[in-house]
């Protein structure tokens, strides 16, 4: 098969498209011929090492695709040959197939077209699980989104919405605020024209923020600490912004909120049955309008680099996807 390789952390510009070996389904598995993979911002984190996963050269990056089982290995009694799927793989998805865990595949029904279910796992699972999970979002909590129109930031504003929540998106540029708009959010903050400390003190009335999605890092993070309410909930999603801050504990301890790590990989290893149950959730959600997958551009799997480029220089307004 034809897969995008990694054989050292470098640029992404190191990868390479070539041969590799068919994957077999051993026990407790199934072989998935790929439809469409998902590009993610940790993808590109990943090949550099500059992600917490270090895994063995070479190796195929990408964790989520959409496709058809195309072979059942023993002990997996629920999934058929031909059936199609989603699947989240952690490694292996920029390739023509993939073997993955049974737990970690759910059939998809035709309704959603294979790009959108691609991209359907990993950014909305994961604003899924931070918060239900780790936030505990509850209907009239204001939840505030940093990194709005990305693909992450974009599902953390629609489900909150489907979740109760008033939500204020933070976004770089006027155009990126128009796409959060368009997908629920009830209030925009420009960060590059306006004090962003002084902008959400007075979007939550000065009572500062229930819970705040944070995906963007540096100066960002730190102005989001500093607008926390009492029993709020700072959600460490990522640093796409490059910057990785350092947290002053006091703020916690003088204003009485949490911080909380979201982690979704480890999420989906640790409660594999709360995973399936939160995928069947939005699954259930996306059939009814409340979320929808926003695709900015699909190209051919050979062109994984300047998927990854697009998506690492955060000119990606939504999701990404490569095509086998």
């Amino acid at each position: 098969m034809k897969a995008i390789v990694c054989n050292e952390f470098a640029s992404v510009d190191n990868l390479r498209y070539q041969d590799m070996p068919d994957p077999k389904a051993a026990k407790g598995h199934v072989v998935v011929d790929i439809k469409a993979s998902g590009v993610n911002f940790p993808d590109g984190l990943l090949v550099q090492g500059l992600y917490q996963l270090k895994p063995d050269f070479p190796f195929i990056p990408g964790g989520e695709v959409a496709g058809v089982i195309s072979e059942v290995g023993e002990d997996v009694p629920h999934l058929k040959v031909g059936r199609r799927v989603i699947a989240l793989c952690m490694l292996g998805g920029y390739a023509e197939k993939v073997a993955v865990p049974a737990t970690h595949v759910l059939p998809i029904p035709d309704e959603i077209p294979d790009e959108e279910a691609a991209a359907l796992v990993t950014a909305h699972a994961t604003a899924h699980h931070a918060l239900k999970q780790r936030a505990n979002i509850q209907p009239g909590e204001t939840l505030v989104v940093t990194g709005a129109a990305g693909g992450t930031g974009l599902a953390a504003v629609q489900i909150g919405k489907a979740m109760g929540a008033k939500v204020i998106a933070v976004c770089s540029t006027q155009e990126k605020l128009d796409i959060a708009k368009q997908n629920g959010a009830d209030v925009l903050i420009n960060y590059s024209e306006n004090d962003l400390k002084t902008a959400l003190k007075e979007a939550t009335n000065g009572k500062g923020a229930d819970v705040v999605y944070e995906c963007v890092g540096g100066d960002t993070f730190h102005a989001c600490s500093r607008s926390m309410g009492w029993n709020g909930r700072l959600l460490v999603v990522g640093f796409a912004g490059g910057t990785i801050p350092e947290f002053p504990v006091n703020l916690a301890l003088v204003k009485g909120y949490s911080v909380i790590g979201v982690f979704w990989g480890s999420f989906t290893q640790h409660q594999p049955k709360d995973f399936q149950d939160n995928m069947k959730e939005l699954l259930t959600w996306y059939l009814q309008g409340k979320v929808k997958v926003i695709v900015d551009e699909t190209l051919p799997l050979e062109q994984a680099k300047d998927a990854l480029k697009k998506v690492l220089g955060r000119k990606v307004k939504g999701k990404m996807a490569l095509r086998p």
